[in-house]
């Protein structure tokens, strides 16, 4: 045979060849219908992810505290209220470094601090240093200086880790402190700024109960929801893998030291807010407002509520503000610190996370034993 033939016999074989009927490939499904027309079938709607975490419980606390100045006295209402928020929004400061970052500082009430003598500098007061400015101007510059004061501490500390990261922002703190206390030509001194006047806007004077309470629910309820994004934003993540292990985030090509700064940053930012509505409450800024004590109580506030959740510093610091206003009805008003500290080595001793970590570990066992007793569940 021929090489035409063959070649000629062989190409029909090869372009003929297909697989038996039982190895044929199914054929593809038919597309579906279009929107529109007959027979087609509308998507699914997905809440979005904020929407859909929304639980019963968390409706239920927002109206309670929204109802809560319309059934309790004005003083439960600024004095129990308002300084609970305010507190809790300083304290989230440390909340967020310590319980996402690994970062434990003592300078938040310092930063809050700022940002009331800038506040008291610019604005009006009592006192003849102060400059008068309108009050939102003054506000607006307060608040960016305290953010850039608390940028510039963790880019001291953040070199440094563990015991000599709490040192080095007590002595930011307390050096702070020496200063407002002996500066008299620009901080007034021991006296400080008295008689800070609060807002006055769209007919409203910001410092009565009820407007100053729901004025820090904004506050502190928008402070929350912003850690609640950050916590699940890639910064975020991300921070709290340089919480974990530093080293391998660094070794992923994560900078580290920028993202603890940034982190400082925003907590400075959140500390800086507090820090106005504390002045506004207060009507003063004081080197007593930045001392040591003040210092330690945002610490024993945080650690009261616990690092695990954006809600626990509201707790700690509900309870802080009850046992401060009420504590002398059953003890001596010099005996209040024995109180705190003892409060304070309990939740250290016997809940590490707070009072929230020891409420989820209880509801956990109810939930287990519930799971127990029940047949279907329990299998």
């Amino acid at each position: 045979m021929s090489d035409g033939r063959r070649a000629g016999s062989l190409a029909p074989a090869r372009t003929a060849w297909s697989r038996p009927a039982a190895l044929k490939w199914p054929a593809p499904p038919a597309a579906p219908p279009r929107l529109g027309t007959p027979g087609a079938m509308a998507p699914a709607r997905r809440l979005p992810e904020w929407l859909a975490a929304i639980r019963v419980r968390h409706l239920v606390v927002l109206a309670a505290l929204i109802a809560y100045p319309f059934v309790v006295p004005p003083f439960f209402t600024f004095q129990i209220g308002g300084q609970t928020l305010t507190l809790g929004l300083i304290a989230l400061s440390l909340t967020f470094l310590a319980g996402y970052g690994g970062i434990v500082s003592l300078a938040q009430m310092t930063v809050a601090g700022i940002a009331g003598y800038v506040y008291a500098m610019l604005g009006s007061s009592g006192t003849p240093l102060s400059s008068g400015w309108p009050w939102w101007v003054a506000a607006l510059l307060a608040i960016p200086a305290a953010t850039l004061a608390a940028t510039l501490i963790g880019w001291l500390s953040v070199r440094t880790e563990g015991i000599y990261t709490i040192m080095i922002t007590l002595a930011v703190g307390m050096a702070f402190y020496f200063l407002v206390h002996q500066n008299y030509s620009i901080f007034n001194g021991f006296t400080g700024f008295q008689a800070v006047r609060a807002p006055e806007a769209f007919g409203v004077h910001w410092r009565d109960p009820l407007p100053f309470y729901f004025l820090a629910l904004a506050c502190a309820f928008g402070g929350y929801l912003l850690v609640k994004y950050i916590a699940r934003a890639p910064f975020g993540i991300a921070l709290q893998g340089t919480r974990d292990n530093p080293r391998r985030m660094a070794a992923l090509g994560f900078n580290v030291k920028a993202h603890r700064i940034a982190a400082y940053a925003l907590a400075g930012l959140l500390a800086a807010v507090g820090g106005l509505l504390l002045v506004w409450y207060n009507a003063l800024v004081s080197p007593g407002s930045v001392d040591t004590k003040a210092l330690i109580n945002v610490l024993i506030i945080a650690v009261l509520g616990g690092f695990a959740h954006p809600i626990g510093p509201f707790i700690g610091a509900a309870i802080f503000v009850l046992l401060q206003n009420f504590a002398i009805d059953l003890i001596d008003r010099d005996r209040f610190n024995l109180v705190i500290g003892g409060m304070f080595l309990l939740i250290v001793l016997f809940s590490p996370d707070g009072l929230l970590g020891w409420w989820t570990r209880l509801r956990r066992r109810f939930e287990t034993a519930d799971a127990r007793s029940d047949p279907r569940g329990g299998r």
